[in-house]
């Protein structure tokens, strides 16, 4: 049978979510515990394979076993085997023609960054940190000429694997909460470190150092090297995958981490 679970994790301690031959990747973890579980090596598929030190609130696998176990098993047991920074949060039978990966209509991420003269202490594998006031205004201006179908090789790793540099980006917004400042992007599917180097350039943006219409003018230059460096993944998040509700899978509102919400004096944000 085919099983598709969700997962959270924490990603500060982990190479990345792809295996890597010294075992330090997320999807290292929960082979070893769902090979543990259904008593025969398990190997994953993922809708998105994180870098190394990007979080997910709701990253979606799936795999295929021959052992009969009750739903309840692969959540409960596999979360007693896991490293705590991981969990399963629910597990469900699927037809042998779903794919993780593949049958994902989009992708949400997320990006919570602290905007004050201070770096973080507590929760600094969990916030990306800039110093100086960043205008979430002008951020938010410069970011409707990226929303569409368009060629984004302006924000694309060199070593990124897409077989194609044209995404559609459908929603880019920009807020700020206090302290805190949350992008949120969603796609149908995204570059390697797409959203970290679109927030390398909203950075610059938001300081004053560059003007709005610079990320168009980026965008039609489809050159890497005019961008931004890439903005550290402490703060991005994985935080919702979108599947026809053929499948049943779960679908639930994105509560980002309360306790880094309270740091800066906020209770709850739900990503719609």
């Amino acid at each position: 049978m085919r099983i598709a679970l969700g997962l959270e994790y924490d990603g500060s301690a982990f190479c990345g979510w792809q295996t890597q031959p010294g075992g330090c990747a997320v999807q290292d973890a929960v082979e070893t515990a769902l090979s543990q579980i259904a008593a025969h090596s398990v190997r994953t598929q993922c809708a998105g394979r994180t870098d190394a030190g990007v979080h997910a609130l709701n990253q979606v696998i799936h795999f295929d076993t021959t052992a009969r176990r009750p739903l309840t098993a692969w959540v409960r047991g596999a979360n007693t085997l896991l490293p705590k920074s991981v969990a399963v949060r629910w597990a469900r039978e699927v037809g042998e023609d779903f794919h993780a990966r593949s049958r994902a209509r989009g992708r949400a991420y997320a990006y919570l960054l602290l905007n004050r003269p201070e770096r973080p202490g507590v929760h600094y594998t969990r916030l990306g940190w800039y110093h100086r006031p960043l205008d979430v205004e002008r951020m938010q201006n410069a970011l409707g000429p990226l929303l569409g179908s368009h060629d984004f090789s302006a924000f694309r790793a060199a070593e990124c694997q897409a077989a194609s540099p044209h995404k559609e980006l459908r929603k880019a917004e920009v807020h700020r909460l206090g302290e805190l400042v949350l992008f949120e992007f969603a796609a149908d599917a995204f570059l390697h470190h797409m959203v970290r180097n679109i927030i390398g350039c909203l950075v610059k943006i938001g300081d004053g150092g560059r003007p709005p219409e610079w990320i168009e003018q980026l965008l039609h230059s489809r050159d890497r090297n005019l961008a931004a460096p890439t903005f550290p993944p402490n703060g991005l998040y994985l935080a919702a995958v979108e599947y026809a509700s053929e499948w049943g899978l779960p679908s639930a509102g994105v509560r980002l981490p309360s306790d880094v919400l309270l740091s800066a004096g906020l209770t709850s944000i739900v990503l719609s």
